[in-house]
């Protein structure tokens, strides 16, 4: 099948191929492309995943070494992530086996974000906090 659709007008491929599955007509499907998107499909999931954790962990630091600075802001911010990422694992359970990796990767992009924000060069090397603390929605770190 050719697949310059693919390339020349991805929304008209995605539709075809929809129907394609729908209708039975295996034959004609693109694998080679749909197989590619159904990968990234999974690797957005896992993204999406550490970009939470990032902006959770980032504010987590900020509370914990700007006490000053604590607001309400802040705190709707930690609290959203939370119901976020519960909700994200909640419909991709599978990523609690990769969360651990993810929580490390978004730590290093949330001391970057909090030295920037900040102007502190005092965060932690590794992630100060543990899963639990993480996704408990009473803990804020002192």
């Amino acid at each position: 099948m050719p697949t310059n659709l693919y390339t020349t007008d991805f929304y008209a491929w995605t539709q075809q191929q929809v129907a394609l599955l729908k209708s039975g007509k295996y034959a004609n499907i693109d694998f080679e492309h749909l197989a590619e998107e159904v990968e990234d499909m999974g690797k957005s999931e896992k993204r999406t995943l550490e970009s939470r954790l990032e902006v959770l962990l980032m504010h987590l630091l900020k509370w914990q070494y700007q006490p000053a600075y604590r607001g309400k802001s802040w705190r709707l911010t930690i609290k959203e992530q939370r119901i976020r990422l519960a909700e994200h694992l909640q419909d991709n359970p599978s990523l609690k086996s990769v969360l651990e990796d993810s929580i490390n990767k978004a730590y290093k992009l949330a001391v970057i974000g909090a030295e920037r924000e900040t102007d502190l060069e005092v965060f932690p090397e590794t992630c100060p906090y543990r899963i639990e603390q993480i996704f408990d929605s009473n803990y804020f770190p002192e």
